[in-house]
C-alpha cells in the first residue's frame, strides 16, 4: 500500500534529504532570512524506523546510511539527497490533502526509510547531530519542524484545556437575553459582536481562572503572572482586533494591568510572553503536566516556501525566542467547540464567558 501523508508529513522526508543533501543548515533572523556567517554543519540525522533505529551520516560527498553499531548499509551521493528533495518539493507544491508521492517512496525505501514520521516524542521531529563551529562540539539535538508550504502552523492548539474562564459583572441578564447573545452569528468577528453585546448592557468581563487546572499548573510554574497575563492579551484581542502577540504585548505594556514597577524599563509582559512561547514551542503541552525538560531541546527548523530550511538554534535563545515573538498570533478557534464564546449560567447563579487561547506562527 502506497505511502500516503499531508503537506506537513512530508515536509519531514523533505528536511531529511535537504539537510542530507546541503551538509548544513542555516540560522535564520527573526524575520526568516537566512544569516550567511551562521551555520552549523550537519554530522548525522538519526531516525527511528518501525524495523530498527537507522543513522544517516553526512561523509565527505556522500551520506553514509549505517545501523547505530556502525555497520553500513548503503552509501549514497548527497547530491542524489538535493535531487530527491527537489522532486518532492514540487510534489508538495503541487498537491493538497493527503497524497501519495510513488517516486520519492521508491529513493525512501533504497535508504532503509519506511515511514512518513519516524518514531519520536510529542515535539520532536528529527534528531540531528550537529556540529557547533563556536564550540567545536558536536551535539545530538531534537528538532521541530515548521512547515510554510501550507497553512500557518500552530504552537499551542485550541483544546477545552486552553479555555479562560471570565465572570461577566456589572449587568444582569435574562434568559432570553443570554439566548439572543449566544445565538449571535455573524460570518465575521462573532466572539467580538457577542463580547460587544454583553458591554452595550453594561457587564464588564472579569478574568476568574484557567479551566484545565493542569494547563494552569504548567503555567504557574513558569511565571505565576502568566494567566493574568494571557487573560489581559485576550481581553486586548477583542478590544482592540489586533491579533499579533508582538502587538498585544505593547499594548498591555502601556496599560499595564498587572501594576508593576515601571520606573525603569524592565519588559515585564514580553519576557514572559517569550518564556511561554518557547516552553510551548520545545516542550509545554496545555492538557500534560509539565516537568520542564524540553523534547524538542534543538529548537525549530523552518521550511520555507522556496525550500530553504532555517535553523533556530535553543543555544542562541534570544534569536528563538525573537523569531516566536515576532511570528505569533492569537486566532479564534471555533464557537462550536469547547463552550467558547458562549455566556454560560453556573449553578451560583453567576454568568461566565469562555474565551479560548491559541497561538499560531505566521
Amino acid at each position: 500500500m502506497a505511502l500516503t501523508g499531508n503537506k506537513g508529513e512530508w515536509s519531514e522526508i523533505y528536511t531529511l534529504f535537504k539537510l542530507l543533501g546541503d551538509g548544513v543548515v542555516y540560522a535564520g533572523d527573526q524575520n526568516l532570512n537566512k544569516i550567511q556567517d551562521l551555520f552549523y554543519p550537519i554530522i548525522m540525522i538519526l531516525r527511528q524506523e518501525k524495523e530498527g533505529d537507522i543513522n544517516y551520516q553526512r561523509k565527505d560527498n556522500d551520506v553514509v546510511i549505517q545501523t547505530p553499531q556502525g555497520e553500513e548499509l548503503l552509501r549514497v551521493s548527497a547530491s542524489l539527497f538535493l535531487e530527491e528533495a527537489e522532486k518532492l518539493l514540487k510534489a508538495t507544491h503541487e498537491n493538497d490533502g493527503a497524497f501519495a508521492i510513488p517516486q520519492t517512496e521508491a529513493f525512501m525505501n533504497r535508504i532503509y526509510c519506511h515511514s512518513l514520521k519516524a518514531k519520536s516524542s510529542d515535539k520532536t521531529d528529527i534528531r540531528i547531530i550537529l556540529h557547533d563551529r563556536r564550540t567545536k562540539m558536536n551535539s545530538e539535538l531534537g528538532f521541530s519542524i515548521k512547515l510554510q508550504l501550507g497553512g500557518d502552523s500552530t504552537l499551542l492548539n485550541a483544546s477545552k484545556s486552553t479555555n479562560f474562564n471570565f465572570k461577566i459583572e456589572g449587568a444582569q441578564f435574562s434568559d432570553e437575553e443570554i439566548n439572543g447573545i449566544n445565538s449571535l452569528n455573524p460570518k465575521r468577528n462573532k466572539v467580538i459582536d457577542r463580547v460587544n453585546a454583553i458591554k452595550a448592557k453594561g457587564g464588564k468581563l472579569v478574568f476568574d481562572r484557567v479551566d484545565n487546572p493542569t494547563f494552569y499548573n504548567n503555567l504557574i510554574m513558569l511565571d505565576g503572572d502568566l494567566p493574568s497575563v494571557i487573560a489581559s492579551l485576550l481581553l486586548e484581542h477583542l478590544n482592540s482586533g489586533v491579533s499579533t502577540l508582538k502587538e498585544l504585548v505593547n499594548r498591555i505594556t502601556e496599560i499595564n494591568p498587572l501594576g508593576y514597577d515601571t520606573r525603569q524599563p524592565s519588559p515585564f509582559y514580553s519576557y514572559k510572553v517569550k518564556h511561554l512561547l518557547t516552553s510551548a514551542a520545545l516542550g509545554m503541552m496545555p492538557a500534560t503536566a509539565w516537568d520542564g525538560r524540553l523534547d524538542a531541546n534543538g529548537g525549530y527548523l523552518v521550511v520555507k516556501g522556496d525550500g530553504d530550511i532555517l535553523c533556530y538554534h535553543f543555544y542562541d535563545r534570544n534569536r528563538f525566542e525573537d523569531y516566536l515573538f515576532s511570528n505569533a498570533y492569537l486566532e479564534r478557534s471555533s464557537t462550536s467547540r469547547h463552550n467558547y464564546a458562549s455566556i454560560i449560567k453556573e449553578e451560583d447563579g453567576t454568568l461566565s464567558f469562555k474565551i479560548n487561547f491559541q497561538v499560531r506562527l505566521k
